[in-house]
């Protein structure tokens, strides 16, 4: 059964943050803060020195029936009581190869890169949801360990936990871990038509096949065959999905 400290890898272990690292700091949660007041996403700021949440955003995704303030003093605990059990695991595992990989990175482009998983959590009245996890760097030390993360929570469009991703900003691949194999395999993004993008666009807006069609000047059979190609790309099963999905994975 892991702990607390499992999480924190000897590999990512912050201790040496300098005057000069900490001046990279100064103000800098009012534009997460800002930005948490406009998403619906949940947001927060894992601190790898201090081994705990320096910040939680008040919306109520991640926060499991408990607020802010109280998930925030938890910290890494929070995991405990409310990821399931299997998932624990997952966590440690996903942690574990993500330092790593990182390792690997010249420290110049560490903050370029994202983490992404999917992990059950359970609120106090036993519900369980599965959700998307990012995690990008934020501030490095001057050795290039992450000193701080920032999180971001999202409802998964995915059927189970797992899908362990790390993506390059403005790249066109991204590296997906294969847990049988052990290891990361490079997979080409996703790549939507702009007739499918449009599609997309005005089903978000609540546009039903009809209105589409005649949005765009095309057949009902037309917009059919268009959303049935994006649901074999995405690999999904209806709309819904289809414009999580495409929302979470910058598509649209």
């Amino acid at each position: 059964m892991p702990s607390v400290k499992d999480f924190f890898s000897l590999r990512n272990t912050v201790k040496n943050v300098s005057s000069n690292d900490r001046k990279q700091t100064l103000d800098y949660l009012e534009p997460i803060k800002a930005f948490a007041r406009i998403t619906y996403k949940s947001i927060y700021v894992i601190d790898y020195e201090q081994k705990g949440f320096e910040y939680v955003s008040e919306n109520p995704l991640f926060l499991c029936g408990y607020t802010a303030q109280e998930v925030k003093e938890m910290g890494y605990a929070f995991y405990f009581k409310h990821v399931i059990p299997s998932d624990l695991d997952l966590l440690l595992k996903t942690n574990n190869i993500g330092f790593e990989f990182y390792e690997q990175i010249p420290v110049e482009e560490r903050k370029d890169y994202t983490i992404s998983y999917d992990f059950h959590l359970k609120n106090k009245n036993g519900n369980v949801i599965l959700i998307n996890q990012k995690l990008t760097p934020l501030f490095l030390n001057s050795e290039g360990k992450i000193w701080k993360a920032l999180c971001i929570i999202s409802l998964s469009n995915e059927q189970q936990a797992g899908n362990i991703r790390i993506l390059k900003s403005g790249s066109s691949r991204f590296h997906q871990y294969d847990m049988k194999a052990d290891c990361w395999r490079n997979v080409d993004e996703v790549s939507l038509s702009n007739r499918e993008k449009e599609i997309l666009l005005y089903s978000t807006s609540g546009h039903t096949i009809n209105q589409i069609a005649e949005a765009i000047f095309v057949s009902v059979d037309t917009v059919k065959f268009h959303r049935r190609k994006i649901y074999d790309k995405l690999g999904v099963a209806n709309i819904a999905e289809a414009i999580s999905y495409a929302t979470n994975n910058k598509l649209i």
